[in-house]
């Protein structure tokens, strides 16, 4: 770095001074995801209160045992594998756009589906039944 405060401005020689030096690095922004983006704009829009609202609803369904096979059975054809709203729309053949799937917008999604691996792992491990028709 060079000491400028003993020099007119005649004798500063501005090809020494590299240009972060003059004008600090742009950062670059994050590349987030859809939901990323979403849960950040929630927090600083409501707060960490919208996930304190959230939370007891999660805290039971989480706790849900499942101890019976026919509400194993029912929570599985309940609960989807995938995101039903996930698709490419099509028109004559060629993909127009595609809608991304939306359920992780839901702030219950980790919990409904691991109601729904909880309910598969019942009716496979305890009942020893097939579930390839859940898959």
């Amino acid at each position: 770095m060079v000491d400028a405060t003993h020099y007119t401005a005649q004798q500063i020689n501005l090809g020494e001074f590299t240009p972060h030096l003059i004008t600090p690095p742009m950062p670059q922004p994050e590349q987030l995801s859809v939901g990323q983006t979403l849960k950040r704009l929630l927090r600083r829009w409501v707060g960490k209160s919208l996930t304190a609202l959230f939370q007891p609803i999660k805290t039971w369904l989480d706790a849900i045992e499942i101890q019976d096979a026919a509400f194993a059975h029912w929570l599985c054809a309940l609960i989807p594998a995938q995101c039903p709203f996930e698709r490419d729309v099509q028109v004559l053949g060629k993909v127009l756009f595609h809608i991304p799937p939306l359920c992780k917008l839901n702030p219950f999604y980790e919990q409904v589906v691991y109601l729904r691996f909880r309910a598969l792992c019942y009716l496979a491990d305890d009942c020893g039944e097939d579930i390839s028709q859940y898959c």
